[in-house]
């Protein structure tokens, strides 16, 4: 458990934080901010859930095909496919 804090963002900054947050996979606001602050302070960059699902499907494609990776349009086009 830990330490619980409030803060106050203006009326812009919480709409574009829940615009990232939803675009990106995180469940709310909060767990955005959490992994912010957490790759901030301890320079440890995470994959979101929708991203590491991504990386996977992309590990999986490769081993299958190995003629998958292409221009970056190709790949993103092929991911798309499978997704």
């Amino acid at each position: 458990m830990g330490t619980q804090i409030n803060l106050r963002l203006s009326e812009e900054l919480l709409v574009k934080a829940q615009e990232y947050s939803n675009k990106h996979g995180f469940d709310n606001v909060q767990e955005f901010i959490k992994e912010t602050l957490r790759e901030r302070l301890f320079n440890e960059p995470t994959l979101s859930e929708p991203e590491l699902k991504l990386v996977l499907k992309l590990a999986e494609a490769v081993k299958k095909d190995r003629g998958l990776l292409g221009t970056k349009e190709e790949l993103m086009a092929n991911l798309k496919r499978r997704n």
